[in-house]
């Protein structure tokens, strides 16, 4: 049975009490005097018990919501601390950026003051310049009156006389002058040679700058070198004016040299020539009609190279301007490298090392792919690519992880996320990697053996060499099975088969060698 509360007791002892003074009067007798006394009491011990468990509950509730305020003020109190912290180090932070802008503006304002010094000192210098000048001009006007004079000559036949002297004059000085920059070079060349080196821009080895710069043309027959130099060269400079290209036309046979540092317009120059050679009709209205078209299609190649790009590596949702500097990375080089494949290993790399680390692969193999975007960037516009690129991607409203990482992964601006890191290590992972710079390794190994193959399957051959990294091949033929007529007819052949079976940049130099050796000893 379960226990009343104590205060529903109260108004039955009050009426228990009553009750028992009635019965009392009615009886008015001691034992019914007894009755009412233990009725008494009875409903003041039930009233204590009832005042008792009152009590014991109001303390029971009070300290609950003692420990409850005390729970809520320990996390308040723990919030509070937190943002407190957190509003400190953002203080310091605007303390320091506050100090560097304070340092950059009176940077400013020095050099500000030390320009307009400048100013002040170039403008005077000027103004004594012009000065002089209009005085120089002056006494020589005076000095040719007197001259005309004296030597009974115009002043066009005294120019002319003066003019056939100075020439004269001129090529003793420079005949002398680079007699003397011949001896001096010759003395000097270990040390220039060090030095251009150490200066060159991709730091790469001259045989394989050339090949980096430079497109060869086959031809017919030497006839054809004629009908592209044209008359009195007019065809030629004609071709030079309208794709940017330096054409050389050499001893090289059936061979037409096409050099640019722009591989874009070297390739549009390539093209061109090749579709003028084959139309056969070579003037300067046909070459600049010719370029113009070749370069329209190369530009939609652009696009489609850069369409793909993205389709091989699964993105979407790239600006179409971005797409088209995606695709112009076909026709850079870095080092060497060819920039689209370099940036595609980068982009494969990123995204895998994100994949490993639980980050988002999309976001990183775009950052990969896109973090030398600025090498694409018109070459008129200065300052290091990885801010160019910056800019771009932000132009176009690139995703914030990928506009960072394009900026960040040479530190020119701080590195805001994870992946402008992985960016970081992949492109030196692609760079630094055997073969990625110049060539890839296994391509070039197995292209120096076909070589030495194909010029060993000729009968009478007894060794070949490729050196020079594959631009030249020498082949030693057996003495007693060639002589001069046969070696010449051999380096022809062996040069005709290269063409038709190999594809290989620049051009490939055959040398045959016959030799006798005769020995004897003496005993």
């Amino acid at each position: 049975m379960e226990l009343l509360n104590p205060l529903y007791f109260i108004p039955a002892a009050v009426v228990l009490v009553f009750v028992a003074f009635y019965v009392g009067w009615l009886l008015n007798t001691k034992i019914g005097k007894n009755n009412l006394a233990s009725a008494q009491e009875r409903a003041k011990r039930i009233l204590e018990e009832a005042e008792k468990e009152t009590r014991n509950l109001k303390k029971e509730k009070l300290l609950e919501v003692k420990d409850e305020w005390f729970k809520k003020k320990q996390e308040f109190d723990i919030e509070v601390n937190t943002r407190k912290q957190k509003n400190q180090n953002h203080e310091k932070k605007l303390e320091s950026r506050e100090e560097n802008i304070e340092k950059k503006y009176e940077l400013v304002t020095t050099k500000e003051k030390e320009n307009k010094n400048l100013e002040r000192e170039l403008f005077s210098r000027r103004e004594v310049l012009d000065k002089k000048q209009s005085e120089l001009e002056k006494l020589i006007l005076e000095q040719n009156i007197r001259l005309e004079k004296i030597a009974s000559l115009t002043s066009e036949e005294a120019k002319k006389m003066l003019m056939e002297n100075m020439i004269n004059q001129a090529k003793i000085d420079a005949s002398q002058t680079v007699q003397k920059i011949r001896d001096e070079a010759k003395l000097e060349s270990k040390k220039n040679a060090q030095k251009i080196v150490v200066q060159a821009i991709q730091r790469t080895a001259v045989d394989h700058s050339v090949e980096t710069t430079v497109s060869v043309v086959q031809i017919q027959n030497d006839e054809m070198k004629g009908r592209i130099i044209g008359r009195e060269g007019r065809n030629i400079r004609a071709f030079e004016a309208a794709t940017g290209v330096d054409v050389i036309v050499d001893d090289t046979p059936e061979a037409v040299i096409l050099s640019a540092f722009d591989q874009f317009r070297r390739e549009v120059a390539r093209i061109s020539l090749e579709k003028l050679i084959a139309d056969g009709r070579i003037h300067p209205g046909r070459i600049e009609e010719v370029v113009q078209k070749v370069q329209v299609e190369l530009e939609e190649e652009v696009i489609r190279e850069g369409e793909n790009t993205l389709i091989q590596l699964g993105l979407h949702g790239v600006h179409p301007e971005l797409t088209k500097h995606i695709g112009k990375m076909k026709y850079r080089s870095s080092y060497g490298q060819n920039l689209l494949q370099h940036s595609i290993e980068v982009a494969y790399l990123t995204g895998i090392m994100a994949s490993e680390l639980g980050f988002d692969t999309q976001i990183a193999k775009r950052a990969g792919l896109m973090h030398d975007i600025g090498k694409t960037v018109d070459k008129s516009i200065e300052g290091p690519h990885a801010l160019l690129g910056y800019d771009l991607a932000k132009k176009h409203k690139e995703h914030p992880i990928v506009i960072n990482a394009i900026g960040s992964h040479h530190e020119d601006i701080e590195m805001e996320h994870p992946i402008s890191a992985l960016v970081q290590a992949a492109d030196a992972i692609s760079g630094a990697r055997p073969g990625a710079r110049r060539e890839p390794l296994e391509s070039y190994v197995k292209r120096l053996e076909n070589l030495e193959t194909l010029a060993k399957s000729f009968e009478g051959v007894a060794k070949t060499y490729a050196i020079q990294a594959g631009r030249e091949v020498r082949v030693v033929v057996e003495p007693d099975k060639a002589d001069d007529n046969f070696s010449d007819k051999l380096a022809h052949e062996i040069a005709q088969k290269i063409e038709e079976e190999m594809e290989y940049p620049g051009t490939i130099k055959v040398t045959v060698i016959r030799e006798v050796r005769k020995i004897a000893y003496a005993k």
